[in-house]
């Protein structure tokens, strides 16, 4: 079975879907579509008709780029109020060889959170922090060790069910199913983890249209998590009250013309557009960069202290992305407040914004859930992926040609 996964990203300026496909442990993209938000306020749906209309244009955008409906989806859901807490669990081994199976490792983690959730909470993961063999071995991986008893320790994730409902609700509405939830900062992580990053204490950061998410990762495990109710979308304002210009302009000032190092800034390079009042107005790119910088400093400034206002530990790195991070030159302002901090670059061929790296990460997310339970998923019938891979094969390209090779490995693989 091919191991093909979707997940949807609802963000207040763009809805996002990506469709992507695991083939020998790399996710190559199949789809990946946006459409413009309606209805949605601080990644919370306000308007469920407006935002169920807005989700009937993405996933038929990723209908026609596939030819194939895609109707399960992984969910991004809003990760205000997020706890994570510390808890231990176990099981007996019952099998008659006394091997751990993935089975087992289930049971483990489940018994973690057995009786612990609230009635108002929903779980969204459990992230494994250390294994004990029989009361005594402490190791990273049981499977297939010998074994009477399996211990486990893990952080689990939880959300308030309201964070849940509404979007549950627009997505029953267009017959889409939700085949799990996930919450931003997991997907960011696992887009850009490295081998450093699962075992050392590090920071990962979304700036936003809307909000800025801050969580801390302890070798790969979710800690702390904290929004902060500001994004670029303030950017744009800013702009737009200062020039007297609409959404559409200022968004185009902030995302082609401003840099975020005004030493690289040019006078000279400037556009005119029309304001409210109908009149001509220069803009020149050096003076809407000290706009977007000060604003921009301000975040960063509210991120380095949420950081330590959640972890006290030194920390070893620091990832930014989201969308907001297109801004030209961001690097070079960044270095200026956090000398250790990175943006990360998506670079999946199909999804190359970091605007898209939470829905991109969140299927590698999901791929090792499935791992860990051993299991094959697709969103597709095995029909479906036969049709697939036949709506492929009908291009007319030589299989010998660097275009043909590459159909054959992303579809036929």
């Amino acid at each position: 079975m091919r191991k093909i996964i979707a997940s949807l990203d609802i963000g207040d300026t763009w809805i996002k879907l990506v469709v992507g496909e695991i083939v020998k442990n790399k996710l190559n993209i199949l789809a990946c579509v946006d459409t413009p938000s309606r209805g949605v306020k601080k990644g919370f749906i306000v308007n469920f008709e407006s935002t169920t209309e807005a989700l009937k244009e993405v996933f038929l955008k990723a209908e026609e780029t596939i030819g194939l409906k895609t109707n399960k989806v992984l969910v991004n859901i809003p990760c205000n109020n997020t706890e994570c807490f510390l808890s231990e669990g176990y099981t007996t081994i019952t099998g008659d060889d006394s091997v751990v199976k993935n089975s087992d490792i289930i049971r483990a983690l489940q018994s973690c959170v057995y009786n612990k959730i609230a009635d108002n909470k929903e779980l969204v993961t459990i992230l494994p922090t250390k294994y004990l063999i029989n009361d005594t071995d402490i190791v990273n991986n049981p499977l297939g060790m010998s074994a009477v008893k399996l211990n486990v320790k893990a952080v689990a994730v939880t959300v308030p069910k309201k964070n849940i409902a509404s979007i549950a609700k627009c997505l029953e509405k267009i017959n889409v199913q939700i085949v799990d939830i996930a919450i931003g900062p997991l997907g960011d992580y696992f887009e850009f983890k490295n081998k450093m990053m699962d075992e050392q204490i590090g920071a990962v950061v979304n700036i936003g249209s809307a909000k800025t998410e801050v969580s801390i990762f302890n070798k790969g495990r979710l800690t702390a998590l904290e929004v902060i109710d500001m994004g670029g979308d303030i950017i744009d304002y800013d702009i737009g009250y200062i020039y007297k210009l609409n959404r559409r302009d200022s968004m185009y000032l902030k995302e082609k013309i401003a840099l975020a190092d005004k030493n690289l800034a040019q006078p000279s390079e400037s556009c005119t557009f029309e304001n409210k009042n109908g009149d001509k107005v220069k803009i020149n790119q050096f003076d809407v960069s000290e706009v977007v910088i000060s604003r921009l400093k301000e975040i960063l400034n509210l991120v380095k202290k949420q950081i330590n206002l959640l972890t006290k530990k030194e920390i070893s790195y620091i990832m930014i992305t989201g969308g907001t991070t297109e801004i030209a030159e961001i690097q070079n302002l960044i270095d200026e407040v956090f000398p250790k901090a990175i943006v990360g670059e998506v670079r999946e061929i199909g999804a190359r914004s970091n605007k898209f790296s939470t829905a991109v990460g969140l299927i590698k997310y999901y791929d090792s859930r499935l791992k860990l339970r051993n299991k094959d998923f697709s969103i597709y019938s095995i029909e479906e992926q036969e049709e697939l891979s036949g709506l492929h094969k009908k291009v007319n390209i030589s299989e010998d040609s660097i275009l043909g090779k590459l159909f054959g490995y992303f579809f036929d693989n």
